[in-house]
């Protein structure tokens, strides 16, 4: 009897919210868009008014100084919103969006956005979650970047490159990425980097396999005091 009055109430618990779903189905004024490895899909400085759901692909979003010196901010994965500075007055765009693979992406326009996330709670409360996850993420980014040897924070950054954790799309095969690249959001040298590639690859931590592999041994280089 336990069993069975158990049993239906997990029948009836919510399923969770596919936010894919919802955005096919709730006639947003919405627009599916192929993009190129190499796309830029704004600019820093340009007008804010559409926001952004990556279907497949990686974006990385970064910031240029006015002297011309460029540091990566994200990158981004299937699943994850961008361009949301534009819900909360942002009218220009504080960096840039550039597709790192190719790349599709849902555009959305803001006031389509607004309207969705004031009628329906569950989009809101995906979107909200999304946000904040967003900001525990750049947190851990800064005392990483504060704290922790550039070893570490380039291990860490590939596992968050490759989604470990989150079960559902984890992607063991990184999309393609320069050292140039790694050495911007690590925060140190290209040369620091190939270093520690090579350290890690002869370690067995990532293989080389046309892409580069990333192995859950990787992780005790975080875990390492």
């Amino acid at each position: 009897m336990i069993v069975r009055m158990a049993a239906k109430r997990m029948s009836r618990a919510p399923k969770p919210f596919d936010v894919e779903a919802f955005l096919a189905s709730a006639g947003l004024s919405r627009r599916v868009t192929q993009l190129a490895a190499g796309t830029v899909v704004f600019a820093q400085g340009a007008a804010a008014h559409t926001v952004f759901y990556i279907q497949d692909g990686t974006v990385k979003l970064s910031v240029l100084s006015a002297a011309g010196k460029e540091a990566v901010v994200a990158m981004l994965g299937p699943g994850e919103f961008f361009g949301e500075g534009c819900l909360a007055g942002q009218t220009r765009r504080m960096g840039s969006a550039t597709a790192i693979t190719a790349t599709t992406v849902l555009r959305i326009a803001k006031r389509e956005m607004l309207r969705k996330l004031h009628e329906q709670h569950e989009l809101s409360d995906f979107f909200i979650a999304h946000v904040l996850a967003r900001n525990i993420r750049i947190e851990e980014d800064l005392v990483d970047q504060l704290f922790n040897s550039s070893e570490k924070r380039l291990a860490r950054t590939l596992l968050l490159l490759a989604r470990y954790g989150k079960h559902e799309t984890a992607q063991r095969t990184l999309p393609k990425l320069s050292q140039e690249t790694l050495a911007e959001m690590v925060g140190t040298t290209r040369s620091r980097v190939n270093y520690f590639m090579n350290k890690f690859r002869k370690l067995g931590f990532i293989e080389y396999n046309g892409g580069v592999k990333i192995n859950n041994s990787l992780l005790s280089v975080v875990l390492h005091d």
